[in-house]
């Protein structure tokens, strides 16, 4: 697998990286273990987790696998802190399944959600940590003393964003040591380009894109309505999901399918490559359930788009 360089620094990381978040959830230990080793010996190296992942679960288990199967400086370790589960209860008065999740990215909750994650995968370090979201109510320069402070503890290589608006990224890019922005970018979701592609550009960091199947939209799985055993039929989180089955997700799912039918390959693997491509992207993050869908990710690797396809692809998809 083809690695990049992470902005102007001298991080690098696989094109494509595997995120965990169905790990503890969908997908068990057994199945993640047989993800962890198809992705390294693939060329993998980004590996996304968060203490948000299968309600911590995630964390735990990767923590399990590294060293065990898959020597720890093979991997491109990327982490983040700075939101907190806050506990809800069903009409009935037992646990809700999915916990609701606010923003603390007090030095407090960073250094000790840092420490943890430490703790659980085992290691004396992370490659990569994000402050998880825009805190309004801690001073930025509490934020960003703490990535500093993190920084220069070694416990960190390279800082981190997740998921700010432009405004928000150009001040934590002026304030602090990041390299790393992650950021929603799809076929499905292209504002970014018109502010956070620029600011990141600017400051010299990478974009890590997430979400590049628009919650699996951009598969074509939802094209002919809503699959029964599909997260889009879940009543808690398919709502975003099915918010977003228009007619223009119609068109670009379209086109997609027809360039995968040109080119002899799936609309999912078209969808990775096109936002792998784009301008200031150093790598995409994707989650897979089971290792049919991380056979399929991984398909994209070896697919380069004809610049005409790509060309469509942005007509079609462009608002």
């Amino acid at each position: 697998m083809e690695q990049r360089v992470v902005g102007r620094s001298g991080l690098r990381v696989s094109r494509i990286g595997l995120a965990t978040h169905t790990w503890g959830r969908e997908t068990d230990p057994d199945d993640a273990a047989v993800q962890l080793v198809a992705f390294v010996e693939a060329g993998g190296t980004l590996l996304d987790t968060s203490p948000a992942y299968g309600g911590g679960a995630a964390q735990r288990i990767l923590g399990e696998l590294i060293g065990e199967l898959v020597p720890r400086h093979d991997l491109v370790l990327s982490g983040c802190a700075g939101i907190t589960p806050v506990p809800v209860t069903d009409p009935d008065g037992a646990p809700a399944a999915e916990p609701r999740w606010r923003v603390d990215a007090s030095r407090r909750t960073l250094l000790r959600q840092l420490d943890q994650t430490l703790t659980e995968l085992d290691t004396d370090h992370l490659d990569i940590w994000s402050v998880a979201a825009w805190d309004p109510h801690t001073p930025l320069d509490e934020i960003t003393a703490t990535v500093q402070d993190a920084v220069q503890s070694g416990k960190v290589r390279y800082g981190g964003v997740r998921g700010l608006d432009a405004w928000q990224l150009a001040t934590m890019a002026c304030a602090a040591p990041i390299t790393v922005a992650q950021t929603p970018y799809s076929l499905l979701a292209r504002g970014v380009e018109h502010d956070i592609v620029p600011a990141a550009q600017h400051h010299g960091l990478g974009l890590i894109a997430t979400t590049p199947l628009a919650w699996g939209i951009l598969t074509g799985k939802y094209r002919d309505g809503v699959p029964a055993d599909s997260r889009g039929a879940d009543d808690i989180g398919g709502g975003q999901i099915r918010d977003r089955l228009d007619e223009h997700s119609d068109r670009v799912v379209d086109a997609l399918i027809t360039a995968a039918d040109g080119l002899g390959t799936s609309p999912l693997a078209v969808a990775l490559a096109w936002v792998r491509d784009r301008p200031a992207v150093a790598s995409l993050i994707v989650g897979a359930r089971d290792m049919g869908q991380l056979t399929g990710v991984l398909a994209a690797e070896t697919l380069e788009l004809p610049h005409a396809i790509a060309a469509a692809l942005d007509d079609v998809s462009s608002i």
